[in-house]
């Protein structure tokens, strides 16, 4: 019984391991896509990123619940757990910044697009306005709608 306890530990602290280690290498794939501007190969990684990071949840939860699990493994172990999970924690906060910046990026530019529409559309064009009548004046009041994909 002792035998397939210990069996069983580490088997699951091996599969903690391993959805840490893939989730670590989608993050380095995505980091430098985004690094590269690579928008493309972001939202390919999107789905898998989802899956991963539903496994890598529903494993921290299993060892939040079941600390003594952790307890019991080797000191290798752990040390291997706390290592990966270092690294996995710097490569978030990167994928947060990359994204934030990216987000910030499309925004500014995003706007930028609005407010030279506006100015043409007004100098050079009538529509209906917020008064209900056609005028250049109302313009500046005109919804625009963009579609916005990161």
């Amino acid at each position: 019984m002792e035998k397939n306890k210990a069996s069983d530990i580490n088997e699951k602290i091996e599969e903690y391991r391993s959805i840490i280690t893939h989730f670590t290498a989608l993050l380095e794939e995505e980091n430098e896509a985004l690094r590269k501007y690579d928008m493309e190969k972001v939202s390919t990684l999107l789905d898998k990123k989802v899956q991963i990071v539903s496994s890598y949840r529903t494993m921290a939860g299993y060892f939040i619940k079941n600390q003594e699990i952790l307890k019991a493994a080797t000191e290798t172990s752990k040390q291997e757990i706390k290592d990966i999970s270092i690294k996995l924690d710097t490569l978030m906060k990167e994928n947060e910044r990359l994204l934030k910046t990216k987000m910030e990026t499309s925004r500014t530019v995003m706007d930028s697009i609005v407010r030279m529409a506006k100015k043409v559309s007004s100098t050079s064009s009538t529509s209906y306005g917020s008064g209900g009548t056609y005028t250049p004046v109302d313009n500046m009041q005109n919804a625009f709608a963009i579609n916005r994909t990161l």
